[in-house]
């Protein structure tokens, strides 16, 4: 269960000075369920896959037969013809050189998941709550030990147009470390993926969150690792990349007040989602030795009687009649009727023998 404070201190994104406090929204209050996160997380990123499949011809584009007994080869379709080496290789066989490949990939095989919308809302619940918890946003790698305060809402972002100005602002909030992070682990990748349209590898910086654009996309959008979301289109991707919690996210002050529309309140459900209401933890207080150890319950517990090691030692209730008339009041009557039904088939058996 995440910690939610009652208050939130919004600062001035042109001089870095605090403007004002508004309420915490209630989401932040949210269970977090890591659980739910990943597995919804790993569904919504398999629907971005294109199916694929090798040609239905790959392997059999050639007269290859096979040579039959008789001649201490073994019965592998071979390749006609003579002059070169490929004359008299095997064929068609997955152990062969150009043969088919072993179960080849077909194009209908389930590619795409379906997430109710119900689970997917959860789990952006859960992502946001986890990224205003310090240690989960720092335990995920972005650098924000010298950012004021998360989460971290700014008054005056939304009309930024110029990159300068973006970075400006990032450097006065000592949130531009986590953009030099993702600029430094620029690389390419390893393996054919370079050859593929994703040649290029890079970490994830902050997620600019905002309500209404009026240039603040185009002033962040070159700041490496940098992205940005609509408050109305929260992706789990990007609150949760790889299913993991803490996502570095700044807000505009015009989004953050816009979260309990979304997604209501523990009292109230939300306006805009419907039948949406924010999941609530069964214990307010999962510390179960310290519930336990309370006064409150030692007040009402019976006193505890002290026996010796002796007696206190557990018994077997399948040979101690005493601890299984504890567990099974009626063994008694049970075990007389089991004997009374014995000695009669006893009886029966014994004159059907005379």
């Amino acid at each position: 269960m995440a910690a939610i404070r009652p208050t939130v201190t919004v600062f001035d994104a042109e001089t870095g000075l605090k403007d004002s406090e508004i309420r915490m929204p209630a989401i932040f209050g949210a269970p977090i369920r890591m659980d739910v996160v990943q597995s919804i997380q790993n569904g919504m990123n398999r629907n971005h896959r294109q199916p694929y499949a090798v040609s239905k011809n790959a392997g059999h584009q050639t007269s290859a037969e096979s040579w039959g007994t008789g001649r201490a080869v073994s019965r592998i379709p071979r390749v006609p013809g003579g002059g070169t080496h490929r004359s008299g290789q095997g064929a068609f066989g997955n152990m062969c050189r150009g043969g088919h490949m072993y179960a080849p990939t077909r194009v209908w095989r389930k590619w795409h998941r379906k997430i109710s919308v119900g689970q997917r809302r959860y789990a952006v619940a859960s992502a946001l709550a986890a990224s205003a918890i310090p240690p989960l946003v720092m335990a995920r790698g972005h650098r924000v030990d010298g950012v004021p305060e998360l989460p971290l809402v700014l008054e005056n972002l939304e009309a930024i147009k110029k990159t300068r100005e973006a970075k400006k602002i990032l450097e006065t909030f000592k949130a531009y470390a986590d953009v030099e992070k993702c600029a430094d682990s620029h690389h390419i990748r390893a393996g054919k993926g370079k050859m593929r349209n994703r040649r290029h590898v890079i970490r994830r910086g902050p997620l600019i969150v905002y309500k209404e654009t009026e240039g603040v996309d185009r002033a962040f959008r070159n700041l490496p690792g940098v992205e940005l979301c609509n408050v109305e289109r929260l992706n789990l991707l990007q609150l949760a990349p790889g299913g993991h919690l803490g996502r570095f996210i700044i807000w505009t002050k015009s989004a953050f007040e816009r979260l309990n529309a979304l997604f209501g309140t523990v009292k109230c459900p939300s306006e805009e989602k419907k039948g949406f209401r924010i999941a609530r933890a069964p214990m307010t207080n999962t510390d179960i030795s310290r519930i336990i150890n309370s006064d409150e319950i030692q007040s009402k517990l019976r006193p505890t009687i002290r026996v010796s090691k002796q007696f206190a030692r557990k018994r077997n209730p399948l040979k101690n009649a005493a601890e299984m008339r504890k567990l099974n009041p009626a063994v008694d009557v049970m075990r007389a009727a089991a004997q009374r039904s014995s000695k009669k088939r006893a009886n029966v058996l014994a004159a059907k023998r005379t």
